[in-house]
């Protein structure tokens, strides 16, 4: 039987917040994408045994933890630097600071929604891959120098809206 939907809700939603714990841990991006792998597959496994009542994010974090472990235990050429101690505090901070983030996110989200339609259109155009300052003057036929004052103050007014909103309480 597959695991209800809140259980791959929680699975798909913490992906992001797994791999950055494990790519701090391993500082090898392959490596974190190995280990992601394996404690998915651990999770998935164990998906009965979740309950919904509780937090899924520190439930998660536990089974990376021993991912790594077990990941570290069959590397031969990588010296374990980490002992138990050391692995659970820096869950711990991953967990604190995944919080934060979250907040920073949803923050960040609304207070795009506030700008103004061409303000949020520039902000994500300059933000594309590969996008140009130059390119960009250009097509709005103005100087780099002006896009770059534009832009600066877009985001100064996109970062104090979200102090305001965190500080608000809107999201914590």
């Amino acid at each position: 039987m597959p695991p209800p939907a809140k259980f791959i809700t929680e699975l798909t939603g913490c992906q992001r917040h797994l791999h950055a714990f494990l790519s701090s841990v391993v500082w090898n991006i392959a490596d974190a994408d190995e280990i992601l792998q394996e404690t998915n597959l651990a999770l998935w496994q164990k998906a009965d045994e979740f309950d919904p009542s509780r937090p899924f994010w520190p439930w998660a974090m536990a089974f990376a933890q021993m991912q790594v472990k077990a990941w570290l235990k069959r590397q031969k050429r990588v010296p374990i630097v980490f002992d138990d101690r050391l692995l659970e505090q820096m869950a711990t901070e991953a967990l604190e600071e995944s919080a934060e983030m979250d907040a920073m996110r949803r923050a960040l989200a609304d207070c795009l929604q506030r700008l103004s339609a061409g303000s949020r259109d520039l902000i994500a155009t300059r933000y594309e891959p590969d996008a140009k300052v130059n390119d960009l003057a250009a097509a709005h036929k103005i100087a780099p120098k002006a896009l770059s004052e534009r832009l600066r103050r877009i985001r100064a007014k996109l970062l104090a809206c979200i102090d305001k909103t965190l500080a608000d309480g809107a999201f914590a």
